[in-house]
């Protein structure tokens, strides 16, 4: 898909928090190197690869000298699902001090994931190529205490001045990470596709955002006829709610047969501001935000 000129110039320089491109159990359309190649097209300035089941920052080390010439930088972190150990600050600590973004709470380990599992795969969540056991990940203890290392995490985030982000929990877990994270010192906060799994209301979306967290919505979401799940109606709606001083726009693109993440951003954007939102408003969400969240700016 070719940009229009006000949409290349809106999407010069953007960052997507949330790329699914591969190596990894889950099947990608793309590895992280094709997905950097990409991103030139609209002189993406980076992007972060997610795997749900490993640390992303060793793949990209390993494979430095593939990114010459590229322009869009990538960037790791780790999701906190039973395949790297749970909520494991040890996990975390090699990760960001090695040059990790985000640390995601558990994804498809986490209790609001098992319970939505049969929705979460018909609409359009991917399934692993080899046997996985999913062991729940929770943030309490028996006795409905938080786990110490819950804020363990939160101090690593802290200290090295990177995302907190809530993954899949459910949303009075995630209000409570959120609060533990304030708490030490976290000063970036972010809650991927809150109306989806985790399924905020979006009262409780525009409570974290008073409390400094951004919503991140995804553009895959909001495809005509990509497996879509919501209409851009619905993204406009928690856009006016929320303010677009705390959402972002990210992609959670990868999957095979899917739409890619350059694309999607070309046509959710164009769908954006034939609903009148206003350029710098859509900039913001796609460039300005990320960009002050990946610590670039």
């Amino acid at each position: 898909m070719e940009a229009s000129p006000t949409v290349a110039r809106i999407l010069d320089g953007m960052v997507d928090l949330h790329c699914h491109s591969g190596p990894g159990p889950f099947p990608r359309e793309f590895d992280h190197v094709d997905g950097a190649r990409d991103g030139d097209r609209i002189n993406m300035r980076a992007f972060v690869a997610k795997s749900h089941h490993h640390n992303t920052v060793m793949d990209l080390q390993a494979a430095h000298r593939s990114f010459e010439g590229i322009g869009t930088r990538v960037y790791g972190g780790i999701v906190l699902n039973n395949q790297v150990g749970g909520i494991n600050p040890y996990a975390v600590e090699m990760c960001l001090r090695m040059g990790g973004k985000i640390v995601w709470f558990p994804t498809f380990s986490s209790r609001r994931h098992i319970q939505f599992a049969e929705a979460a795969l018909a609409g359009g969540f991917p399934t692993s190529t080899v046997e996985l056991t999913t062991v729940p990940v929770l943030i309490h203890d028996e006795q409905g205490r938080l786990r110490p290392e819950v804020v363990q995490v939160a101090d690593v985030v802290a200290e090295t001045d990177t995302i907190l982000n809530g993954g899949h929990l459910h949303p009075d877990d995630m209000a409570e990470l959120f609060a533990v994270g304030a708490e030490r010192g976290v000063r970036k906060m972010v809650a991927s596709h809150p109306n989806f799994i985790s399924d905020l209301t979006l009262e409780q979306g525009v409570e974290l955002s008073r409390r400094g967290v951004f919503m991140e919505h995804e553009v895959g979401m909001y495809l005509a006829n990509d497996h879509p799940h919501f209409g851009v109606e619905v993204l406009l709606e928690w856009i006016e709610a929320v303010g677009v001083e705390r959402t972002v726009l990210a992609s959670d693109l990868g999957q095979i047969g899917r739409t890619r993440p350059v694309d999607a951003f070309i046509e959710v954007t164009t769908a954006l501001l034939d609903h009148g939102v206003d350029e710098k408003d859509v900039r913001r969400m796609v460039v300005d935000n990320p960009t002050h969240l990946l610590g670039l700016d």
